[in-house]
This record gives C-alpha cells, sequence and structure tokens, in this order.
C-alpha cells in the first residue's frame, strides 16, 4: 500500500488535475473513490478528512491537504515539477491563465451549483454547462494568444495552466461542446494528450 493516498472521483475536475501531478511526479500513490453521485462527500468520514466535503483530498509526506491548487503549488514545491515560470511576471500571468479555469468556471459549473441553478433539469442544465464553459474557452483561447504555445500553453513542458485546461476540456466534451473556433486550445490538447501523465490521469482510466 501506498504512503500516497489521493481522495478523489474520477469525473471531478480538480481531482483530475492532481492525478495529472502525480504522475507528472512518477509518484505511486493509492486512489480512495468519494462517489459524488451518492452523496458520499458529506459522509462523516469524508468531512472528517475535508470539512467542505469536496474531493480531492490528498495525503503525502504525512500531511493532508485540501484545494487542488494548494495541492499542485505543495507537489510543484516539493517534487521540482515546474508548474510555474520563474519570472516573477510570466509567473503571475501563467497563473492567471490557470484560474480562468479553476477559480471561475469551474465553481460554476460544479454539479451542486449547476443543480441549484436548473433543478438538475434538461435542458436547462445542458444549456448552463454549455454557456458558462463555452464563455471561459473562449476567454482561455484568447489569453493563450499572449504565450508561445511550444506545445504547451506556455512554453516546452506541461504547466499549471495546462493541468486546469485539460480536465476543463473533458467536461466540454461531455457536454457538447465544440473546439473548431479554439485552435490553439486544440493545440494544447494535442500535445497532453501524448503524454503518459495525462493519458493515465483520464476519468475513463480510473478503476
Amino acid at each position: 500500500m501506498s504512503d500516497i493516498v489521493l481522495y478523489d472521483y474520477p469525473k471531478s475536475s480538480a481531482s483530475y488535475r492532481v492525478r495529472i501531478a502525480l504522475n507528472l511526479a512518477d509518484l505511486s500513490y493509492e486512489r480512495v473513490t468519494v462517489n459524488l453521485l451518492e452523496r458520499e462527500q458529506i459522509w462523516p468520514e469524508h468531512l472528517a478528512r475535508n470539512p467542505q466535503g469536496f474531493v480531492p483530498v490528498l495525503d503525502i509526506d504525512g500531511h493532508r491537504f485540501t484545494q487542488s491548487l494548494a495541492i499542485l503549488e505543495y507537489l510543484d514545491s516539493t517534487r521540482g515539477l515546474a508548474l510555474l515560470p520563474d519570472d516573477p511576471v510570466e509567473r503571475a500571468r501563467v497563473r492567471a491563465l490557470a484560474m480562468v479555469i479553476a477559480v471561475d468556471l469551474h465553481p460554476v459549473c460544479n454539479l451542486s451549483v449547476s443543480n441549484r441553478a436548473t433543478g438538475g433539469k434538461e435542458p436547462a442544465r445542458t444549456e448552463w454547462m454549455q454557456e458558462f464553459i463555452g464563455r471561459g474557452l473562449v476567454a482561455f483561447e484568447a489569453m493563450l494568444g499572449g504565450f508561445e504555445q511550444a506545445p504547451f500553453c506556455s512554453g516546452d513542458r506541461p504547466g499549471l495552466a495546462d493541468l486546469c485546461l485539460i480536465p476543463q476540456l473533458y467536461n466540454a466534451d461531455r457536454w457538447g461542446l465544440l473546439l473548431d473556433k479554439l485552435p490553439r486550445i486544440r493545440g494544447v490538447r494535442e500535445a497532453c494528450d501524448r503524454l503518459p501523465a495525462f493519458e493515465e490521469a483520464h476519468p475513463d482510466r480510473q478503476r
């Protein structure tokens, strides 16, 4: 049994980000599924791990961490992933790119939020997802114009923005959004899809 334990849900975007980072760091870890559809996130044993009732939760190095961006920052600083540039200006710009998805887009499309807003009924829920995911990706595409995709969001290796983008594209596919007018995003996706760390983190690969 690994001493690194990830409590997650396969289709959770935030969990997906962390799986990619753990794979990039070449870390072996145990996955424990918290079934969001069965409301296991509000069971007492999970609330003891994270009072917010969210995934992911990562146990590593004798510590327990919540919030995917905080977990990514910890892995970056302890495992040398170089997810952010050293230059302060570029670092802030890449972090802002990642936050378009992780801070602004993702929370609005969280199932608890979308279901509360739409009653979980169709077609309202699909329309909600398509509207907000579409807005966020259009903005992300425009901001990518300030970086060189060589071939990743901001350079020649995957960074924080890539780890946030790829899980959101999985959601875009689920809700029927087309990427034909987003060529920069499509190029980044093609580059990430070639890396085992991304492929193995995909929700369909989780057992």
